[in-house]
């Protein structure tokens, strides 16, 4: 079904804030006769439903089709269709014209979930919301988890952090910095964190803390394999001392993360 611009973009805005990744669909060009015109468009999610139509039948069928593959690599394509005449991938239809249909991956912005507030807590916040991720801050102390220190979190959590991380939808996708400073609080939410698996944990302490805790977790039955995605110390390498510093160390990290280096 064909819908309005307004409606498809703002469908379109709620998958990206609930961080599911889409793929938008763009005729782009139009040779000779075909259902619908350049400028057309549909958005499909992640589990093959769509909105809107660039056409129906076996053509959008197989153009869903292409755009979940596009949605798995994460990359934006140009497709050619044959519509009954020159060059593409054939729809069965018969138009007599071809089709290039743009499908362009559109992915949420990367969440960062802090657990902690203290002086590391507020700089890393600010870098990474001008590095473009989204920030919710998780927290049990109340004197330092405020909105006035954290006005970019889009969410303030401050309760017990293991109750409050286990009441938290994590996504596959997210990355978590563990900068609270309580040693036996910070390996219990570790604990927790690497049950759900998300992409990233990064974990502040020094090597020492470090190597006693991935001891612990392989005596309660973690693996190598369940530690990958524990990244501790957190933060590139760039002999950091001060917060500020300290927060552009983890940033540079999750950037590289981000971008497959």
């Amino acid at each position: 079904m064909s819908v309005d611009d307004a409606y498809l973009f703002g469908e379109a805005a709620k998958l990206l804030r609930s961080g599911e990744t889409i793929a938008l669909c763009i005729i782009v060009d139009k040779v000779g006769s075909g259902p619908r015109g350049v400028g057309a468009k549909m958005i499909v999610y992640g589990d093959g439903k769509s909105i809107g139509s660039i056409g129906g039948g076996k053509f959008e069928r197989i153009l869903i089709e292409r755009a979940l593959e596009v949605i798995k690599n994460g990359h934006s394509k140009l497709v050619e269709f044959s519509l009954g005449s020159g060059s593409g991938i054939e729809t069965g239809l018969i138009c007599g014209g071809n089709l290039k249909v743009l499908i362009d991956v559109i992915k949420p912005n990367p969440r960062l979930i802090i657990v902690g507030s203290g002086s590391i807590a507020k700089p890393l916040a600010e870098v990474a919301c001008i590095a473009g991720f989204e920030v919710i801050v998780v927290d049990d102390n109340e004197k330092t988890a405020t909105h006035d220190r954290f006005p970019m979190a889009s969410r303030l959590i401050v309760k017990p952090l293991v109750k409050a991380l286990s009441e938290l939808e994590l996504r596959g996708s997210d990355f978590i910095a563990i900068i609270h400073g309580d040693v036996e609080i910070e390996y219990a939410v570790l604990k927790e964190l690497l049950r759900r698996k998300p992409r990233y944990i990064g974990l502040l302490g020094s090597k020492r803390k470090v190597a006693e805790f991935r001891r612990r977790l392989k005596i309660e039955g973690f693996n190598e394999d369940d530690l990958s995605i524990l990244h501790a110390p957190i933060g590139i390498d760039i002999n950091a001392e001060t917060p500020g510093e300290i927060a552009v160390s983890i940033v540079a990290e999750l950037i590289k993360i981000l971008r497959g280096s």
